[in-house]
């Protein structure tokens, strides 16, 4: 079996093939778990086959990369996504998103600390986990609570980010601006599916 040897050499690290067990010797990185842990959050899913959306990626699966926020409060604005702007059958996909603008929102050390203290609120007032609630619960205690900073974020930031995107038009049936495409006469102005 062939194993990777590494060893640290001034700022560099070697890599040989070798027969022998892997030996690793510690580096003298300042890096902490906390450190490397705060870039690996991925909110992922999959796509139903046979829906608009799927014929837009290349594939089925989907993931967001966070790099400020962690994934249990990337599951927490996912969800909070749903309950502010409720669609039937919408992909999970379009909704990431909105976390994913949400999460590059919170490189502003302000904007992070308005979304961690709101999810803080909203679980205190659910009882002490708002994602294990019932949805009507979910749906109340974030009525009780719209002037959270959290909340204003949020809906602002899902009016772009879950309307304003090819795969959000692919679920309403929307075809986008016609302009650019010889206008709606020439393209059956009165098709439209999503009014």
């Amino acid at each position: 079996m062939k194993t990777i040897m590494l060893k640290t050499e001034s700022a560099a690290a070697s890599f040989a093939l070798t027969d022998a067990p892997a030996v690793f010797t510690k580096s003298d990185l300042p890096l902490a778990r906390r450190e490397f842990l705060k870039g690996t959050a991925i909110l992922s899913g999959v796509i139903a086959q046979g829906t608009a959306l799927s014929l837009l990626t290349p594939s089925l699966t989907w993931a967001a990369e966070l790099s400020v926020l962690n994934e249990v409060e990337g599951k927490f604005l996912m969800r909070l996504t749903q309950v502010i702007f409720p669609h039937k059958k919408m992909p999970e996909a379009i909704n990431a998103i909105a976390v994913k603008d949400l999460d590059a929102a919170a490189k502003d050390a302000a904007v992070a600390k308005d979304l961690r203290d709101g999810i803080a609120v909203l679980n205190k007032a659910a009882g002490g986990d708002w994602m294990k609630a019932a949805p009507a619960g979910q749906l109340k205690t974030v009525k009780d609570n719209t002037a959270l900073p959290l909340f204003q974020k949020v809906r602002g930031q899902c009016i772009t980010s879950l309307y304003d995107n090819q795969l959000a038009y692919a679920h309403f049936g929307y075809e986008g601006e016609a302009f650019n495409k010889g206008g709606y006469i020439t393209r059956g102005f009165n098709d439209l599916k999503w009014l």
